[in-house]
């Protein structure tokens, strides 16, 4: 099995389950008449679908539905085992499968102007180190042809679907499963850019429960056309489970409300919203009277130690090795951060609870001239290997940490319910589990510390982090930096109160005086609006924490 799982891995394939297959293909296929590319078909799952589906439009010449068909795969293996699936149902398979390399395919077919009005598959999942140099070279170029830039984290998936939408008829459809990073992530956000020029409607249908549990991928279907039937625009829908898809007609799309499309390389999380709310987020989001989170503060990240169990250690740890001297204070987790102010009282109190408090800080000298009790704990950690990690090992005296300054707040990297800044009055430095904060001039912390908290930045937090699962929302420091900050009105809020109801998770509580000061007084929004951007985040956030 292990064996199994590994070339799995390598070659990017994880078929396709049933209902999906079906669902995609008899929303793909309008016609009997319909040619079908399939670019990476593995070992046929979506041929059984084909096959169903030209049927049920009422073909049932065999001869003519293999030759409506063309499917890729690169795997000799695969490609025997799709061969023999389709020759099971009847349908002579030598021409409709095919084996080799689908940029080469894709390269000749667009040379040659052969086009296809139904395109469908899973593309493979291959991470930039696993894709064969003369495969990527040749989908690379046929990106660049179509006027995206990739680059070194640019996954397979991307080049397949950017080569695939160019196969198309005028008026084909594209059904392709894809991972859910398409939605957040900055390697696919040309690749949204492109998809929504090229395409006139876009459907994207979502899951709460995970297709593919064992690998914890999370996958969309995304449905393009090129004609869009006389509409344009982007829907999103969201089903239980992939089981719900056997009840879903496809037609009952043409039912579901289409959100214009915003033509920019911005994150699709926000389709999730009504069109409305979608107006509303953007009506503020270029307000003249709001500031960019990166206008008022510079975001970095955390100390990268090399291994924290190592570097970071408690205040028995720091008696029993004799490091007081050696050490600086140190943040290595976002729980030890509870409100919005980092007091010396919780300081003392985080030391108290034998949290990691003490960072190793060493001058960057040689081994030979650091003090006898710092170069015992440095042969300790060289018997552990700690000496041999990447981190450590590009340094020229491995166990010298670099870049330990202390912040004046800190941002939480990974969020559970809602972002925050938290003044460092503590005078402590951060692991890169948290982000680093520096406010920058003219910008008093306090004041935007309290303002930070407000409807308006938690509900474009929402659409500007990424959530890869388990609930989780991520920030990069260019995200945290990008996010819309209104200050007007900030002098008066009070960042202690604000700092205790924190701490006991009163957050509704906090949004009520903030949104006050900050969005109805500040910037003259009606309580309507700023109810409604409250609701905007909480749909968003219930919805990421919700998923399973």
């Amino acid at each position: 099995m292990k064996s199994e799982l590994t070339h799995q891995k390598l070659r990017g394939g994880y078929y396709t389950p049933k209902p999906i297959t079906d669902f995609i293909t008899r929303w793909a296929v309008s016609s009997p008449t319909a040619t079908i590319l399939e670019p990476s078909c593995g070992d046929g799952n979506f041929l059984e679908s084909m096959a169903q589906t030209y049927r049920e439009r009422g073909l049932e010449d065999r001869d003519r539905i293999s030759r409506q068909i063309c499917a890729i795969e690169f795997d000799p293996e695969e490609a025997r085992k799709a061969q023999e699936r389709l020759e099971s149902l009847g349908i002579p398979a030598g021409g409709a499968v095919r084996n080799g390399d689908f940029f080469s395919y894709c390269r000749n077919f667009i040379d040659g102007g052969v086009r296809f009005e139904a395109i469908v598959g899973n593309p493979p999942f291959i991470r930039y180190q696993s894709f064969m140099e003369e495969h990527r070279k040749l989908a690379f170029e046929i990106m660049q042809e179509a006027g995206l830039t990739p680059n070194r984290f640019t996954n397979a998936w991307v080049p397949f679907l950017i080569a695939s939408s160019l196969l198309l008829t005028d008026k084909g459809r594209m059904g392709m499963v894809v991972p859910a990073e398409l939605f957040q992530v900055g390697y696919a956000a040309q690749t949204r850019l492109f998809l929504s020029d090229y395409f006139r409607k876009l459907t994207i249908i979502t899951f709460k429960k995970l297709v593919f549990s064992e690998i914890n991928q999370e996958v969309v279907l995304l449905l393009c056309e090129k004609d869009g039937d006389r509409h344009s625009g982007i829907r999103v829908v969201e089903l239980e489970e992939m089981g719900d898809l056997q009840a879903f007609d496809p037609k009952d799309l043409s039912n579901i409300e289409l959100k214009p499309l915003d033509h920019t390389s911005e994150k699709w999380t926000q389709y999730y919203l009504t069109a409305d709310e979608i107006t509303l987020l953007r009506k503020w989001r270029t307000h003249p009277e709001i500031a960019v989170s990166g206008d008022v503060l510079d975001v970095d990240v955390g100390v990268v130690t090399g291994l924290n169990e190592f570097f970071a250690l408690n205040e028995l740890q720091v008696a029993k090795n004799k490091l007081g001297a050696h050490t600086k204070r140190i943040i290595t987790k976002s729980a030890h951060l509870e409100g919005v102010v980092m007091t010396e009282e919780d300081w003392a109190d985080n030391v108290a609870r034998q949290y990691a408090t003490a960072l190793l800080h060493l001058p960057n000298a040689p081994f030979s001239e650091q003090a006898e009790e710092v170069r015992q704990y440095i042969v300790s950690g060289e018997k552990q290997g700690v000496h041999t990690g990447y981190k450590c090992r590009i340094r020229k005296n491995w166990f010298v940490v670099p870049s330990v300054w202390v912040p004046d707040a800190f941002m939480l990297r990974q969020v559970h319910s809602y972002p925050k800044i938290i003044l460092n009055e503590a005078k402590a430095t951060c692991t890169d589990t948290v982000h680093r904060v520096r406010f920058k001039e003219g910008y008093e912390g306090a004041r935007v510390t309290a303002a930070f908290l407000n409807s308006l930045t938690l509900a474009f937090s929402e659409v500007t982090g990424r959530s890869y699962g388990a609930g989780v929302l991520t920030f990069e420091p260019s995200e945290s930096e990008s996010l819309p900050l209104p200050l007007r009105g900030a002098d008066k809020l009070d960042v202690e109160q604000i700092d205790q109801l924190i701490r006991f998770n009163r957050i509704e509580e906090v949004l009520e005086i903030t949104d006050k000061a900050l969005l109805i007084d500040g910037l003259g929004l009606a309580r309507e609006e700023a109810l409604a951007l409250r609701k905007i985040w909480r749909k968003l956030r219930d919805r990421r924490i919700n998923r399973r």
